[in-house]
């Protein structure tokens, strides 16, 4: 039997799950009656990790939203991992907002994450290791303390716990 144990803590989005939900809710804004006649859209940009909405005005924006927030949370893409930009004028008077896929641990957010680990006083052992965060303790019981701790901490990421061993 080993005498450390540990899990890896990382915020990873499923593209393909993106992707279906982004096709999804391309197909409800052909079909939905509020926007016919409309320009509005939504396009993916896989390379760059971003979804572009354009709308004709605020309501149809926030339409749009919601429909992609919907059709996300229906494949268990978290909401979290999208972070919307600032609105800006485009082209005829529309309005195009872009919003990034927000997938691995910023350097930020990981030293975050860490803090609220040593915070909980829990006996445990971090390593930042790039895009994911190590885990490591002598009982089991720690580190599974640890991920309810965290599964009750409101993070501004979507997170996961792999490689439990």
């Amino acid at each position: 039997m080993a005498d450390k144990f540990s899990f890896d803590i990382v915020s990873e989005v499923n593209m393909m799950e993106v992707d279906n939900a982004v096709n999804q809710a391309q197909k409800e804004l052909s079909t939905r009656f509020d926007f016919k006649g409309s320009k509005s859209s939504i396009d993916l940009n896989k390379d760059a990790k971003t979804i572009t909405l354009i709308a004709d005005d605020d309501f149809k924006m926030k339409a749009l939203k919601d429909i992609l927030e919907g059709r996300l949370a229906k494949r268990s893409v978290s909401i979290k991992a999208i972070e919307y930009k600032a609105p800006e004028k485009a082209f005829e008077g529309h309005i195009r907002q872009v919003a990034e896929i927000v997938s691995g641990l910023p350097a930020p957010k990981a030293k975050e994450l860490n803090k609220l680990i040593k915070d909980s006083k829990i006996k445990v052992q971090t390593q930042i290791d790039g895009a994911k965060i190590k885990v490591i303790s002598n009982k089991k019981d720690d580190l599974q303390a640890v991920i309810t701790y965290l599964k009750n901490v409101s993070f501004s990421l979507p997170l996961q716990f792999v490689n439990y061993r």
